[in-house]
């Protein structure tokens, strides 16, 4: 029994319309080889603008102001890792620098995608977050029950 959620910002870069996503490389089969935002929990101490921005630095190389920021949606996600999370996602139209893959351990490549027409093989937690943002919800739930009429029920298998 897990007795923590995990806090962690994903970044949405777009350019020309282009949304940036990185394939992971991860020890977990289920997320290996899989599409990913540039993302990263939320170090003690820390705000949630400045671990974005750290996250811009370490896994693509870019700075980004944190003004440029804007918070487009936030998840709350159970069943996509090993502990239920608190996802921020940040949309920035600008940056400093060219993305590259920094962390080729963790990455093996980045590509940039509509984001109307994301990859098959993308981690559903992100891609959620991109719908949603998409389609302009503030909030949403990932993998809990439905709260139907005030109750409770199991989600649809």
């Amino acid at each position: 029994m897990t007795d923590r959620h995990i806090v962690d910002v994903h970044l949405l870069l777009i350019r020309d319309g282009e949304l940036l996503l990185s394939r992971r490389r991860d020890p977990l089969p289920q997320f290996d080889g899989l599409w990913h935002l540039p993302s990263g929990k939320l170090d003690a101490g820390e705000s949630l603008l400045d671990a974005a921005v750290r996250e811009a630095e370490e896994e693509i190389g870019v700075r980004i102001e944190p003004g440029d920021l804007t918070h487009v949606h936030t998840s709350h996600a159970t069943g996509y890792g090993i502990e239920p999370r608190v996802g921020l996602f940040f949309e920035t139209l600008r940056w400093a620098g060219e993305p590259v893959n920094r962390e080729p351990r963790k990455c093996s490549e980045l590509g940039w995608f509509d984001p109307d027409d994301l990859p098959a093989d993308m981690i559903e937690y992100p891609a959620a977050g991109i719908r949603a943002y998409r389609a302009n919800e503030s909030f949403g739930l990932l993998g809990w029950p439905k709260i139907r009429g005030g109750r409770l029920s199991a989600p649809p298998q």
